[in-house]
């Protein structure tokens, strides 16, 4: 808890592979912080349906109920009596009161990232030109369903209270970044 008494909730949204989870697991390790990570949640599901994660986000643009349970459990988290960091392009909507950030990074570099981090057999390319592409396509599709389910464009730079760029930045400068930007460090 911070020293005012006040609960730090950061909501950290961004392009896929800026980084949102290497740094999320930075800020639960130096300052304690829990960590929830809807990302996750929709790599499980895409698991249990058997797709990759661009397949079950176009399968989520004609589900909606699927949208609706990881929501209803951002909420719920992001009521909770504790300090925290959400890895969620939705959190900075959901948790109203969160020091709101956003990740970004050069396409190239996110293939790149992705390409080199084990994410299973949903998130597996063969090679960075259609890593770049199916990256490209998935923020497509998940802002799309964003807009036309909640009328909010993640992509809009006045959601944020902090942008980063993460193109040639440690997990550690970005986290560090932003703890001193939300007046935590």
């Amino acid at each position: 808890m911070a020293e005012n008494g006040k609960r730090i909730k950061i909501a950290i949204s961004g392009d896929l592979g800026s980084g949102k989870s290497t740094v999320c697991r930075y800020l639960k390790e130096k300052y304690g912080l829990d960590v929830y990570s809807t990302g996750q949640i929709q790599r499980t599901l895409a698991q249990k349906y058997n797709m990759d994660v661009l397949a079950f986000n176009k399968y989520m643009e004609t589900h909606p109920e699927i949208d609706e349970e990881i929501d209803t459990e951002l909420v719920r988290i992001g009521r909770l009596d504790r300090d925290m960091v959400l890895d969620s392009r939705m959190a900075w909507h959901f948790v109203p009161d969160s020091f709101k950030v956003y990740l970004a990074v050069d396409p190239d570099e996110a293939a790149r990232r992705i390409m080199n981090d084990q994410r299973g057999k949903v998130e597996k390319y063969a090679s960075h030109e259609e890593a770049r592409e199916c990256l490209m396509a998935r923020k497509k599709s998940e802002n799309q369903r964003y807009i036309s389910k909640y009328g909010v464009d993640c992509s809009n730079p006045d959601n944020y209270d902090l942008i980063i760029d993460t193109t040639l930045l440690t997990p550690e400068q970005v986290a560090e970044k932003i703890m001193e930007a939300a007046g935590r460090k």
